[in-house]
């Protein structure tokens, strides 16, 4: 269990930062994060900080794919460790 929770703590606090840092690239029209890589991190279970972050930069707040699918992401995220804690543990 210990190494679920500093998993999902480790991919959160990386989401957090790469949807920071592209909000920078962003501000300075750079090269950017591709949307596959924000939302692949998401599905692996940084859904929480994808959504954090998405209200603490306001970045990809009018994007329909991150506005309700990170919702949806975070609710599955919470059923799949859900699931591995009743199942494993």
């Amino acid at each position: 269990m210990t190494y679920l929770l500093v998993y999902l703590f480790v991919i959160n606090v990386i989401t957090f930062i790469y949807m920071g840092i592209d909000k920078r690239k962003a501000k300075k029209h750079t090269f950017r994060i591709p949307e596959k890589v924000l939302l692949s991190l998401s599905f692996l279970g940084g859904s929480l900080g994808t959504l954090i972050a998405m209200f603490c930069f306001h970045h990809k707040t009018q994007k329909a794919v991150f506005k309700y699918g990170v919702p949806i992401l975070l609710i599955t995220n919470f059923f799949m460790i859900f699931y591995i804690l009743t199942r494993y543990y």
